[in-house]
């Protein structure tokens, strides 16, 4: 599904963010990518998500190079890709339910199925009771939970979760690794970026170290350290 092919980034000021890349993701797989700062995580989802192009070598999805396409299929790819971030971005003004429904409302779907879907996917992520409270009304779980939800409606073939537990305590951890799972179990591939040791023992799913801007490990036992 997703193929890295030799890919490098140099920026302008001879900077080197990724080094001769090559990674292969299959559908349904969970992966968490691990490193320090600076390791290249970051660069490498900007370039899987055409927010950026590499200096060398190709990004394949379903075979297809995704630098190759025209801005309306970039569009188009993007949608297939559902995003966490580790500081939610909910819009503070909409309830739950806006935040979602607007989601799906850019995507072009229609309110039968945003009536339909938004309720799924609270039940989902175990949110339902709180489906007309405001962001602001919300715990940092909560808020991730949504985020999750939103990421999910619109039946993503990947969930790309960019460190979701960054700004969360340990039991909301576990509540919001343990949706993962449920939502990977379903089948969409997950790919995750963590520091998190914990996260990644528990998971016991595959792990790519990355380093100074090199794969510097690629272990399907799931340990974070090798």
């Amino acid at each position: 599904m997703i193929f890295f092919d030799r890919v490098s980034k140099i920026y302008p000021d001879d900077s080197v963010a990724l080094d001769n890349v090559t990674i292969s993701i299959e559908p349904k797989e969970f992966v968490s990518i691990v490193g320090p700062s600076g390791a290249g995580k970051t660069t490498l989802l900007k370039l899987f998500l055409a927010e950026d192009k590499p200096t060398e070598g190709s990004i394949l999805y379903d075979n297809v190079d995704i630098h190759s396409l025209d801005k309306k299929s970039i569009n188009e790819f993007r949608r297939r890709v559902g995003m966490v971030f580790q500081d939610f971005r909910l819009l503070p003004d909409k309830t739950v339910y806006e935040n979602i429904a607007f989601t799906m409302e850019a995507s072009g779907r229609s309110d039968d199925e945003i009536e339909a879907d938004v309720p799924y996917v609270l039940e989902l992520v175990d949110l339902t009771a709180k489906i007309w409270n405001f962001p602001h009304e919300l715990s940092g779980g909560e808020k991730q939970r949504v985020a999750i939800a939103r990421a999910l409606v619109n039946e993503p073939d990947v969930i790309i979760a960019d460190e979701p537990t960054g700004n969360l305590d340990p039991m909301n951890t576990y509540d919001i690794v343990q949706i993962l799972k449920k939502i990977n179990d379903l089948g969409t591939t997950v790919i995750l970026t963590t520091h998190n040791k914990g996260i990644i023992d528990s998971l016991r799913k595959r792990v790519i170290a990355m380093d100074k801007g090199r794969v510097v490990r690629d272990d399907r036992s799931g340990k974070y350290d090798a």
